[in-house]
């Protein structure tokens, strides 16, 4: 896939999130990783359903900006994770609704803010761990996410009072993770209070085979 296309796909991924409401205004960031080891990053300041093709910001494979367009000031934690997960290719950060309520509620579990209760979250996600509260940009959200993502082959991490940041190997896989993320977080909300069957672990164990 040349560059053309990466930023082709990335335009129209992020438009269908933004057009179905799982980002508004300028929230969110998106970055995806090209063949060449570069990656291509949302601009800072820019809303994802009104992305420009030709206002990307760009690096190379030594990490040098190569565009007229800067990036995300958050993309200092996609590249921290790209870092620790040579396997990943593409980061999505939204502040989707249902999860960014989940990551305001007080006293989650911080090794798994959303327990299994479909196997389609623990088949794309597995479970979810939780960064502690800071300022959007601020150097300790990299550092947090960068531990946590050695100690976690997960897909998917909350910040709390903030929202969320989805893995996958391309940015259609990363997409879906987020998708189905969110999905679960809505159920979580709707069944609140009704009595809710948890997976056990060994119903758990068969899902990661």
């Amino acid at each position: 896939m040349t560059n053309q296309d990466t930023i082709t796909q990335m335009c129209r991924l992020c438009a269908s999130l933004y057009d179905r409401g799982y980002a508004v205004g300028g929230a969110g960031n998106v970055s995806v990783r090209t063949e060449s080891g570069g990656f291509i990053v949302t601009p800072t300041g820019s809303s994802l359903g009104r992305l420009d093709p030709d206002k990307l910001a760009e690096f190379d494979e030594n990490g040098t900006l190569i565009s007229d367009y800067r990036p995300s000031k958050e993309f200092a934690f996609h590249k921290g994770l790209y870092e620790v997960r040579p396997d990943i290719g593409a980061v999505v950060h939204l502040h989707s609704t249902y999860l960014t309520a989940l990551s305001c509620l007080e006293n989650l579990d911080r090794d798994n803010a959303l327990r299994a209760f479909t196997p389609y979250y623990v088949m794309r996600v597995g479970y979810l761990p939780v960064v502690p509260y800071y300022r959007p940009g601020a150097p300790e959200i990299a550092r947090d996410l960068e531990s946590l993502a050695r100690k976690h082959p997960v897909n998917a991490f909350l910040l709390a009072s903030h929202g969320v940041v989805v893995l996958g190997k391309t940015i259609e896989e990363a997409v879906g993770n987020a998708e189905e993320l969110e999905e679960t977080a809505k159920l979580f909300f709707l069944l609140d209070g009704k009595p809710l069957h948890y997976l056990n672990e060994a119903e758990v164990a068969e899902l990661r085979q």
